[in-house]
């Protein structure tokens, strides 16, 4: 596979770039907008080796001396712009790298391309001398800007710019790409892509992470017992995430998927429709414990974790919130079946950690006050949803005493 045809997706972009090429109107600086992963820097390279291609038909051709260059990353004239500081592009960078290069012209090429990764990292220096250059390029310059996020990018530099935003890739593409170049099987794939979005490096780099099956085992085991933790436990679990060797947020979206699973089955009882096929044992037994409401609450949690965890809010606390509100919308509810008449409607009650026995009378707080009952249900689990939340509680067994100031009151 070579050229544009390495480029999964992004169809309208390759096209839009390709049509430019072919009918001598490329622009002087581009915008590739998408989230990591997505695929950028590949397509910004394959553009820049076919812009600098000097083969016959199309290009880029894999053949010429250009091409053998800029697959070895030596083709002096396309340049990647790199930056010392992790989270900054100064002024210095783009300065030494592009402005004042730029007054030199290509030694072999057509053109003099200029690759800036992270380019939403540039400091308002940063863009203002790439802005100048922008402006007033000489005639062989092309400046592609790769972002995450185009509206870190000056309104002047928008303007200037053509955007080019990259969509996600179809699970098809994406699932068909895993199979065939990263060869793992076919469940393992539909878990992957399901965790991608669209994204083929994401999916690509999950696939091949040697963490990431055991990553994923762990969570499954945190997700089928949490509901028996205790906080300490709780504690013990977010420090292990914390080890991880994974993106937090590929963490967070494995639970959104087992979650997605859980909601799916619960509505359909449908197997084959379900990402972690594998499970669906525990699926099914978590689907009993868990309500439709519940199910909403966890899935809208994770969204509220990624957002705090963007926001740069205490990992631990925001974890620890997270496995406590799974914890309280995974659990079954205990309840006790109570009638305060010989054959009257039966009444649910929260026993309290009591364990109490068909056939026993209790004292329980009800709407008319503190009343007398007749046990027909023993303590049990049942599914949050079966009962009408919340629940009144059991305030007490009945004790001798209360059970011959009933006797007397109905002789």
């Amino acid at each position: 596979m070579a050229g544009f045809d390495q480029i999964i997706g992004h169809t309208d972009v390759v096209e839009h770039l390709k049509n430019a090429m072919k009918m001598d109107k490329v622009s002087h600086a581009y915008i590739f907008n998408g989230e990591k992963g997505c695929g950028k820097k590949t397509l910004a390279r394959e553009f820049a080796r076919a812009l600098q291609c000097q083969g016959e038909g199309e290009k880029p051709c894999g053949m010429c001396q250009s091409c053998r260059q800029a697959e070895g990353h030596n083709q002096p004239d396309i340049i990647e712009v790199t930056h010392d500081k992790p989270n900054t592009i100064g002024v210095d960078d783009i300065r030494e790298q592009v402005v004042a290069d730029v007054q030199v012209r290509p030694y072999s090429s057509p053109y003099k391309v200029y690759i800036i990764p992270d380019a939403e990292k540039m400091n308002q220096q940063a863009q203002n001398a790439l802005l100048k250059t922008i402006e007033e390029p000489p005639e062989y310059v092309v400046i592609l800007l790769l972002t995450t996020n185009s509206a870190a990018f000056l309104p002047t530099i928008l303007s200037r710019c053509v955007m080019l935003n990259m969509k996600p890739a179809s699970d098809e593409l994406v699932r068909k790409y895993l199979m065939e170049h990263v060869q793992i099987p076919d469940y393992e794939a539909d878990i992957c892509v399901a965790f991608a979005q669209g994204n083929i490096g994401k999916a690509e780099r999950l696939a091949s992470s040697e963490y990431f099956s055991e990553i994923k085992g762990a969570a499954i085991h945190l997700l089928t017992h949490v509901k028996d933790m205790d906080i300490g436990e709780i504690s013990q679990a977010v420090k292990a995430v914390s080890e991880y060797k994974l993106d937090i947020r590929d963490y967070l979206d494995l639970l959104a998927v087992w979650f997605r699973d859980v909601l799916y089955f619960k509505a359909t009882s449908d197997a084959n429709g379900i990402i972690f096929k594998e499970n669906v044992r525990a699926i099914t037994t978590q689907t009993r414990h868990c309500s439709y409401e519940g199910l909403e609450q966890i899935l809208d949690g994770i969204r509220k974790a990624k957002a705090r965890l963007t926001a740069n809010v205490n990992f631990d606390l925001t974890m620890e919130l997270l496995f406590l509100l799974i914890k309280e919308n995974s659990r079954m509810t205990k309840i006790i079946g109570v009638r305060f008449r010989t054959a009257g409607k039966v009444y649910y009650f929260d026993p309290k950690n009591m364990e109490i026995k068909r056939g026993q009378h209790v004292i329980v707080e009800t709407a008319r006050g503190t009343e007398y009952g007749h046990v027909v249900v023993g303590t049990k689990e049942v599914a949050r949803e079966e009962v009408v939340q919340p629940l009144k509680p059991v305030l007490r067994i009945a004790t001798a005493e209360d059970d011959e100031q009933i006797g007397r009151a109905h002789v």
